[in-house]
C-alpha cells in the first residue's frame, strides 16, 4: 500500500493530502462538512487566542448547541 504524506493540516486537526483533496473537500461540502469545518475553524481560532473570554463562552456554548441538535437528528434518523 502506498503511504501518502499530508499536504498540510487544516485547522490543526483536519490533514489536507494535497491540493486535489483541497477541490474534493470543497466541491463535495455538504451541510455537515461545513458544520464540521467551522467548529473546527473556531476551536483552532480560541487555541490561538483570538476571542476574549466572554466570546469563548457564547463560542463554546453555541457549538454544544449545534452539536446536540445534530446528535438528535442523526438519532431520529
Amino acid at each position: 500500500m502506498e503511504q501518502q504524506n499530508n499536504y498540510g493540516v487544516v485547522f490543526g486537526t483536519i490533514p489536507l493530502l494535497s491540493e486535489e483533496h483541497l477541490e474534493l473537500m470543497l466541491t463535495t461540502m455538504n451541510k455537515d462538512h461545513a458544520l464540521y469545518y467551522l467548529i473546527e475553524a473556531v476551536k483552532s481560532a480560541h487555541e490561538r487566542g483570538s476571542f476574549t473570554i466572554g466570546e469563548s463562552e457564547i463560542i463554546s456554548k453555541s457549538i454544544r448547541v449545534l452539536s446536540k441538535n445534530d446528535e438528535q437528528k442523526k438519532g431520529s434518523e
